[in-house]
């Protein structure tokens, strides 16, 4: 079977290149666009979410949009669409590190990343998506690299930014105040 690892290196190296293209993609993409898709309410809400968390490592508007949201649609709603579209965003960090050719392998914080994943990978995925942080992207390519079943490592992601969106959509209807996001 000599051509299977020689495809597994081709589908890596095609998952390296889709992350690096989608997350250079959406760091220059206009504002209007953003602007566009709000007006659309829930799905538009799904696709903000989708695009500001497919970026890997660089800073996205998706938590603002969220609050804002929040105080004009339901929370548990805002939350599910926002949740769900930053779920399935995630998995840029995911293919990176299936890809095997994350730049970050030899850095600490990876290393200690691997050893959390190792002993406990979905209350990791789950923690780390749950708190607004960079770091969750970390735990998606140490997913990846582990070989996580994909359907696992969406559950957890999916639970924890679901929470994560519901608490500042929550925030945004003026449930209680977040620190950062209040007035």
């Amino acid at each position: 079977m000599p051509a299977r690892p020689g495809l597994l290196k081709l589908w890596r190296i095609l998952a390296l290149l889709l992350v690096v293209g989608i997350s250079l993609a959406i760091f220059f993409l206009p504002s209007e666009y953003t602007e566009r898709l709000q007006a659309l309410g829930y799905p538009g809400l799904f696709l903000i979410a989708l695009i500001s968390y497919a970026t890997v490592f660089l800073p996205a508007p998706a938590a603002l949009i969220v609050f804002s949201m929040g105080a004009h649609l339901p929370p548990l709603g805002v939350a599910l669409a926002a949740g769900s579209g930053a779920a399935l965003g995630e998995l840029t960090g995911y293919l990176a590190g299936f890809s095997g050719q994350a730049a970050i392998e030899n850095t600490a914080a990876y290393q200690r990343m691997v050893g959390w994943m190792q002993r406990n990978g979905p209350l990791t995925v789950f923690t780390l998506a749950a708190i607004p942080n960079p770091v969750v992207d970390l735990s998606g390519i140490a997913a990846g690299a582990l070989r996580m079943p994909l359907p696992k490592f969406l559950f957890f992601c999916w639970l924890g930014q679901v929470l994560k969106m519901f608490v500042i959509a929550s925030a945004g209807a003026g449930v209680f105040r977040l620190p950062y996001f209040s007035e």
